[in-house]
């Protein structure tokens, strides 16, 4: 799976296109398209190698370079993944990994001069210090912070689908992921007696 992450990244930088809107008179317009820069990514303990693919595979493919701190307790997939970059002849310095806690290691990515965006997966407390924090240096940040969606049946579904369906979706990964879904709400009080009872059973 992350193999066809980096996959599907590296088809796209030969794919980044855009226009240039003309102007009237004696000017020069253009667009130029540069890279970030440095990228300090942050990432979470649950799919530790895979979230942190999705962050650095874009990044990467468009030019910038990554600096990645996993979480404390998950680290050693993207140490190895540091070690496949250098084996598959990467230019030194374009992904580096750093180990520790959030707010030892990852405050001084936030907080480093040089670092020109943060990427950050966690708890929404810790997305609002970091967004504190990168206002000092008025770096760029983007934010996927935990968040939990419902379930909604209406009267029309196929009840006994759309039960299996949520269930699968509240419980899939222990109930440890950030985009689950943590509830039930059905359009009628029928369909939520038949969702309880199935979920009883």
């Amino acid at each position: 799976m992350v193999a066809n992450v980096f996959k599907y990244y590296a088809g796209w930088a030969t794919k980044i296109h855009g226009e240039t809107i003309p102007l009237s008179g004696n000017s020069l317009n253009y667009t130029l398209r540069e890279p970030i820069g440095v990228i300090g990514a942050i990432t979470p303990w649950n799919f530790p190698l895979l979230l942190a693919s999705w962050k650095i595979a874009p990044a990467l493919a468009v030019g910038n370079t990554m600096v990645l701190k996993p979480a404390q307790l998950t680290s050693l997939s993207a140490l190895k993944l540091a070690e496949i970059f250098v084996e598959a002849g990467a230019p030194a310095g374009i992904f580096n990994v750093v180990t520790g806690t959030g707010s030892i290691a990852g405050q001084a990515l936030v907080d480093h001069p040089q670092v020109d965006k943060i990427a950050f997966t966690g708890s929404t407390e810790i997305g609002k210090q970091i967004m504190r924090s990168a206002a000092g240096t008025i770096k760029r940040i983007s934010l996927e912070l935990g968040g939990k969606s419902p379930n909604i049946v209406f009267d029309d579904a196929d009840i006994e689908g759309a039960i299996r369906g949520a269930a699968t979706a509240i419980f899939y990964g222990k109930g440890e992921v950030c985009a689950q879904d943590h509830a039930c709400s059905c359009q009628k009080k029928s369909t939520t007696i038949s969702c309880r009872n199935w979920f009883l059973a």
